[in-house]
């Protein structure tokens, strides 16, 4: 009757046993996952998407005065092209949200630049320009909110928008800045103390959630042991309360 009573009560603790470590290991992989995060904020990952903030046409190319088909395309892309179906008349100012269903106009990623146009299509001749440039990631950087402007005189006027961009190529743009070989020397310096401190980190939560761990396991162990002695001496004190013991 005791070892019954026993080996329920160890079936009960491992049972409890398995979803507390799981939580643990739970526990770690989120630290894990917001230091990732935290090193993918201070640039690390390099990716801006870049959204149409406004755009402003001041002529058009087609005959007859038909609305214009208008769109814009970077090299490269995997889409062929972004349509912008509202802009159809000249001289209007068209504001977007940034949230519309073919929002981005491209993703820039690190500081590759891209060559980038507005364009007019055009059915019975090839698509009219009206204006290719090099889009860069350095483009943004002068605006805090990470905003561009391009324009062309007698063709249009737009604004983009890429407040990763912004962050990411600034930091770039004061790395690659020329400097003497001592401050060359300060930045090496301070970028492998950076990697140092996180490793240190990761290392230190990794120590502390195993001795935590371990720590539990081994309270664990005690208790269980207590939860046996004490059945043991409970299953003697009834056998001593019934008299069992003088009838063996």
């Amino acid at each position: 009757m005791a070892i019954n009573r026993a080996h329920s009560e160890s079936s009960l603790l491992t049972s409890t046993s398995q979803p507390m470590s799981i939580r643990g290991c739970r526990a770690l992989l989120s630290l894990l996952s917001l230091c990732i995060l935290l090193l993918a904020a201070s640039g690390v990952v390099a990716d801006g998407n870049v959204t149409l903030e406004s755009l402003t046409i001041f002529t058009t190319h087609e005959w007859f005065g038909q609305k214009p088909d208008v769109y814009f395309r970077c090299q490269g892309d995997e889409r062929e092209r972004v349509d912008l179906p509202d802009v159809k008349a000249k001289g209007q100012l068209y504001k977007f949200l940034g949230e519309e269903s073919w929002q981005p106009l491209t993703i820039l990623v690190g500081k590759k630049c891209k060559r980038c146009g507005i364009y007019e299509k055009d059915t019975l001749k090839s698509d009219d320009v009206f204006d290719e440039w090099e889009l860069c990631p350095l483009d943004f950087s002068p605006s805090p909110e990470g905003v561009y402007s391009h324009f062309k005189e007698n063709e249009f006027n737009l604004t983009l928008l890429c407040p990763t961009c912004n962050v990411v190529s600034s930091a770039e743009e004061a790395v690659s800045e020329p400097a003497s070989e001592p401050v060359e020397k300060e930045k090496s310096h301070g970028h492998g103390l950076t990697v140092a401190i996180v490793l240190f980190v990761l290392l230190s939560l990794g120590g502390f959630a195993f001795v935590a761990y371990t720590m539990w396991r081994r309270k664990q162990r005690e208790m269980q042991q207590a939860r046996f002695i004490k059945l043991f001496e409970d299953e003697d004190f009834l056998d001593d309360e019934l008299g069992l013991k003088d009838d063996l």
